[in-house]
């Protein structure tokens, strides 16, 4: 089955190479230097940010009529790969601005696009994706945000949970009920009349995944102009769920990046560190775990990538979306463990980030449906593939 793509086409290989290879460079100058810190303070990194806006992160996928750098999904995947191996919460203040950018190339008009796109492609405004609610998380059907229509306006009102960006964000896509069902507008979180009747009314702690705010947003009697309304009135919830398929492949390739900052830790260490008159890594018991964690980085890498290639050919990739999430996800959980249990005792400590990169594998086992939810989506699509095949026979 083929669907509109929602990304660019395929990027030449050497500007894709050059691209992540300059994020390379800035993560390992201005990112990892400061990561820890920074995360231990739970702040909130406006000079990286303002560098990222400098490289042109936060419109890699905007096509350049828009003022954006018109690059693929693989190339998309490269960077916040390279971006999530220095620290993976700056990944999150990408994704979900990515995903608003994505849905208005999908789903937006001409107007739209022209009047957004723009100021997401340089990042003068942010924008965060507002699905879940605190009755709905993986249920997203049992969404209680109302839209009521009232002349050339639409009324919300409804509390909304776990939104990234959603402090500082400028443009947040929503997911609210309308009578025709789950409809998706576009919020513009400006001074003045377009901010009346929004609050951020909690800001949650995490375990990991700090230095980027993620919070519960109320909105009371907010009004939005019906010019807002993204695609069709009713398809909301389909429309949020496509562009989801990149928000798996971004968790998928965060957890890629954080692997691989786990393994090189534990590489690294197994090298430098000796016991009974040798380095570790010359044990029989260090090598079997690292052979394993190899394998497994290597394997939610290529996984990655092939869901990357089929969004960006515009062929059907829930399942494949959902492998990726589900194995690069487990596999960066396990890498964590093991590299700490490679380092011993110093991985417990905020000496290394090794104990950074265990508290913040968990969240993408969680985030964008959890890991028992995508296994869920992996086996009805199967299924429905299976019934299809059948049907063509």
């Amino acid at each position: 089955m083929v669907e509109p793509p929602l990304m660019n086409g395929p990027s030449d290989p050497d500007v894709r190479q050059e691209i992540v290879a300059t994020v390379r460079r800035f993560v390992a100058n201005e990112v990892i230097p400061v990561a820890s810190e920074l995360e231990r303070e739970d702040s909130f990194p406006f000079d990286i940010v303002e560098q990222m806006r400098a490289l042109g992160l936060f419109g890699v996928t905007i096509p350049e009529d828009y003022g954006g750098l018109g690059l693929d999904l693989l190339t998309y995947i490269g960077v916040i790969e390279e971006v999530a191996y220095g620290w993976m919460s700056l990944t999150g203040i990408i994704n979900t601005h990515t995903m608003v950018a994505t849905l208005l190339m999908a789903h937006g008009n001409d107007q739209q696009r022209r009047q957004w796109l723009p100021v997401l492609a340089s990042g003068d405004r942010r924008g965060a994706l507002s699905l879940s609610e605190p009755d709905a998380g993986s249920d997203t059907r049992n969404i209680s945000c109302r839209a009521t229509r009232d002349g050339d306006e639409y009324v919300l009102n409804g509390t909304k949970a776990w939104v990234t960006n959603g402090e500082r964000a400028g443009l947040v896509a929503l997911a609210a009920r309308t009578d025709e069902g789950i409809s998706a507008f576009i919020v513009e979180k400006e001074p003045g009349p377009r901010f009346e009747g929004i609050s951020v009314s909690k800001n949650i702690g995490k375990l990991g995944y700090r230095g980027v705010e993620t919070v519960e947003m109320a909105y009371v009697d907010h009004r939005v102009p019906a010019a807002n309304l993204i695609g069709e009135l009713g398809r909301g919830l389909p429309q949020i769920l496509g562009v989801l398929e990149v928000g798996r492949i971004n968790i998928a390739a965060r957890a890629v990046g954080v692997a691989r900052a786990a393994f090189d830790a534990a590489l690294h260490y197994a090298q430098q560190r000796e016991t009974f008159g040798k380095p570790i890594g010359e044990h029989q018991a260090i090598q079997l775990k690292l052979a394993d964690m190899a394998t497994r980085l290597q394997a939610a890498r290529l996984l990655t990538r092939d869901a990357a290639e089929r969004k960006t050919a515009g062929l059907r990739c829930d399942v494949e979306a959902g492998m990726a999430k589900l194995f690069a996800s487990e596999t960066a959980l396990e890498l964590a463990t093991e590299s700490m249990r490679i380092h011993g005792g110093v991985g417990y400590t905020t000496d290394l980030p090794v104990e950074r990169y265990y508290r913040d594998a968990p969240l993408m086992v969680i985030g964008e449906g959890t890991n028992e939810i995508q296994r869920l989506v992996i086996a009805r699509g199967l299924l429905a593939r299976a019934r299809a095949a059948q049907l063509r026979s």
